[in-house]
């Protein structure tokens, strides 16, 4: 059975509707988790009995809740949240489980019993809930400040206040939660007493207006106003403040910084702030001492490159932490003792920690997933706090990601690779006894639509480092050995790994789509992409646009060379900095491409945000030249191919106005162009029905044109 175009846009694509939000009850009794549990695709709570291994359902829908606010609907946006029904929940210390559930905040008391309501959302629209420590105390952010509620109900009472049109407490700034990855704004400390939060002013940002033209109601509801920093422009001011919820605030001095990048709580009321320079080539680790904000030194990172951000901070019980550097080009743990300020590298290797998942403080043991086997790849690992070499815990080649309970002694492991669709399994940690499967593939789609794992293929930079390539190959009985008309598939910017052993690769569906028609699909992870060291990363400093473009044609000439790929029918496609690629590739390389499909295109980066643009390309008044070559807008002359553009009007993180002012150039030099808009969309195409009619104009403008 073909695929068809409701079977690209469909989500989650087939074998991806697999169990997440992994978590242990305090007591140990229970893991629980969110899953599908109807054919409508919404999410339900699950849990496990750890003692007799039994699934039992908690809660399978929650009543309707009020629409969103503008705050919740823009924070799911950053965290990229497409399912439906429960998509978050955590556990208090006494065992009971907060359910947020768009503006409303539901308590499940116990195992067994009905959630509740617990605040009225339509008088109080609740953001970012969290719990004190001591379970008793709930805090969330509404209208812009920080309120307080009993767990058991009650009348809220707010905490911070601001009354300032223009500034907000409590809540991330776009910058912090799109390009630092800080969702949040406020943070508890562990003994429930204070909470840190960061005010934000963005009073002397001017309003950038997106107009929601599609509404039928044309009112002050059809206007979105947005404070948005453009390269080299100012960034709001943040403060970083303490309260002591009695209406006491002690303001942490952080001001000669740009970016609150991290806030962490450690026991004793110290608070852990990471602060960026504007350049992001600098990173302090600050430690205040809460009451009396006594502000100390505790580590600075530099870089003559830039500082990625992570949430590898851990602070041990002992006073010393864990943390992670790439000043050996690679992404390492490390163990610092700041009373004596000396450290430890535990880990070390040309290979990257991805991340922690898990401390054994006891026992003094490090779980961790790296690259050791493979950058294509992701392996769980334990190590010594004292280093040594790390002892693997997973086997399956693929990629894996792992949750675990160091009280209960148990790991749950996600794993899925090329072949391999996501499976789930619960085990002890050090024992051979059989595992609990809390998952297993049984989606009959994979074999009904003729999915076909990709081909890996690599090839030499003009640098000399190996870069991972991929292909889907048209069904030779049907198409024979090639050439075949071929659609580059790119994404080629930083933090993106795009080429991996994993299954959503092979579930890539307008790929699998293409390949069905008798298409070859290509992709390639040219240099600047992730997971492989800043070294590789760091080729585009400066010049967006140059070596990615370099290494994509690389990648087609050697398929060329292959015979596998037509070289004259050769296209491109790409969303966001794909969309950006695309349109490089088709303009800097008219003679190899000969359309491209640009999906919500950064065309110029002096109008895309400071935080990510300035991390690569500095700021336009320092590095003119770069931008100017960055920009699509300079090569637009060089298009000859065809060109499909496609935008939400409404997308609030790469503007239309970025597809506008290319149309504008396209327009005066007389360049054709196919245009597809969606008034209700942002970044990302939400709607089925807008999806499904995507999937049908990019196929037709491509099969059409090749």
């Amino acid at each position: 059975m073909e695929i068809s175009l409701e079977d690209i846009a469909k989500f989650p694509a087939p074998g991806m509707d697999f169990p997440g939000s992994f978590a242990f009850s305090p007591d140990s009794k229970y893991a629980t988790f969110l899953k599908t549990s109807n054919t409508s695709g919404s999410r339900a709570l699950y849990a496990i009995d750890l003692n007799t291994g039994q699934e039992q359902v908690l809660i399978k829908t929650l009543e309707d809740s009020p629409k969103e606010s503008l705050e919740e609907q823009l924070r799911r946006q950053r965290l990229r949240q497409m399912h439906r029904g429960i998509t978050r929940y955590f556990w208090t210390m006494q065992g009971k489980i907060v359910i947020p559930d768009g503006n409303s905040i539901y308590i499940l008391d116990q195992i067994g019993s009905t959630p509740r309501l617990l605040l009225d959302p339509e008088e109080y629209p609740a953001t970012d809930p969290k719990v004190s420590s001591d379970g008793e105390k709930l805090a969330f952010v509404s209208r812009g400040e920080i309120w307080l509620i009993s767990i058991e109900g009650g009348v809220p009472e707010q905490i911070t206040d601001g009354k300032v049109k223009g500034t907000t407490r409590g809540l991330a700034d776009y910058v912090a939660q799109e390009e630092m990855r800080r969702s949040s704004g406020f943070w508890w400390s562990r003994e429930g007493d204070y909470i840190g939060f960061t005010e934000v002013d963005e009073r002397h940002i001017p309003d950038f207006h997106i107009l929601h033209s599609g509404n039928s109601d044309p009112g002050s509801g059809s206007i979105e106003t947005h404070r948005y920093p453009f390269a080299g422009s100012e960034n709001p001011k943040v403060k970083l403040g303490v309260t002591d919820l009695k209406g006491n605030t002690t303001w942490l001095d952080t001001s000669e910084y740009e970016y609150i990048a991290r806030v962490n709580w450690a026991t004793g009321h110290f608070l852990y702030v990471q602060c960026q320079n504007r350049e992001q080539t600098e990173l302090d680790l600050l430690c205040f001492d809460i009451p009396s904000g006594r502000r100390r030194m505790i580590l600075k990172e530099e870089s003559d490159v830039w500082i990625n951000l992570h949430d590898m901070f851990y602070p041990l019980n002992d006073g010393r932490f864990i943390w992670a550097s790439e000043r050996t080009g690679y992404q390492h743990i490390y163990i610092y003792d700041s009373s004596i300020q000396t450290h430890l590298q535990v880990t070390n290797g040309d290979w990257r920690v991805d991340s922690i998942a898990a401390v054994d403080e006891l026992n003094e043991v490090i779980y961790f997933a790296a690259t050791i086997d493979s950058h294509e790849g992701s392996q769980i690992y334990k190590v010594s706090f004292k280093g040594g070499a790390p002892e693997l815990m997973t086997t399956e080649p693929g990629l894996h990601s792992t949750v675990f309970s160091v009280r209960s002694n148990r790991m749950i492991d996600t794993h899925h690779s090329l072949t391999q669709p996501p499976s789930v399994k619960m085990s002890r940690l050090g024992k051979t006894l059989d595992p609990i499967h809390i998952h297993q593939n049984s989606d009959s789609r994979i074999e009904l639509l003729d999915i076909k794992p990709p081909e890996f293929f690599h090839i030499q930079s003009e640098s000399g480092e190996l870069l991972s390539g991929a292909i889907y190959r048209p069904d030779v009985a049907k198409f024979g050995n090639g050439p075949y008309p071929t659609m580059l598939y790119v994404y080629g910017g930083p933090h993106v790994q795009v080429v991996t052993n994993g299954w959503n690769m092979t579930v890539s569906m307008r790929a699998q789509y293409l390949r069905q028609q008798g298409f070859l699909v290509s992709v390639l992870d040219n240099r600047g992409s992730a997971r492989r060291g800043l070294n590789f990363e760091s080729h585009i400093k400066n010049k967006m646009g140059t070596v990615e473009v370099t290494d994509q044609i690389d990648g087609i000439k050697h398929l060329i060379g292959e015979k596998l790929v037509d070289p004259k029918r050769i296209g491109v496609y790409g969303w966001s900095y794909g969309g950006y690629m695309s349109l490089m590739c088709l303009a800097q390389a008219p003679e190899v491409f000969k359309l491209a499909v640009a999906g919500a295109p950064v065309v110029s980066w002096d109008g895309y945000d400071t935080h990510y643009t300035e991390r690569y390309m500095s700021t336009p008044s320092q590095n003119t030249s770069g931008y100017h070559n960055s920009s699509v807008l300079r090569h637009v002359s060089n298009i000859q191919g065809k060109l499909l553009l496609v935008h939400g009007l409404v997308d609030e993180n790469v503007h239309f106005r970025h597809t506008a002012r290319l149309i504008n150039a396209l327009i005066s030099e007389g360049k054709d162009y196919d245009l597809a808009m969606f008034p209700s969309e942002r970044h990302m195409p939400r709607s089925e029905a807008d999806r499904v009619y995507m999937e049908r104009k990019i196929t037709t403008f491509v099969i059409d044109n090749l």
